[in-house]
């Protein structure tokens, strides 16, 4: 499985976001790779889901990757809904 933060420049709140998202999966003892990316090269990248904010969320929908809003990268509760409510479907 490969998922991809993404936020505007992709080293910023992604990298946030990333270290949140391999915490919280191996908490579940969960293997998969969590890559971050800018918002502009997202979409080129293969990925199973893409974790963003709401903003670049709208952007990116519609295509063949699910995405993922996340509304406060820092709460891991959020992020932790946001990730089960994908890995359980």
């Amino acid at each position: 499985m490969k998922i991809l933060a993404v936020c505007g420049m992709g080293f910023g709140s992604s990298m946030m976001l990333k270290m949140t998202i391999e915490k919280i999966l191996k908490e579940k003892g969960i293997t998969a790779d969590v890559e971050t990316a800018d918002f502009t090269t997202a979409s080129s990248i293969y990925a199973d889901f893409i974790f963003t904010n709401e903003e670049f969320a709208k952007q990116l929908e519609g295509g063949k990757v699910k995405v993922v809003s996340v509304k406060n990268i820092a709460d891991l509760n959020e992020v932790r809904g946001a990730l089960e409510s994908v890995l359980n479907t």
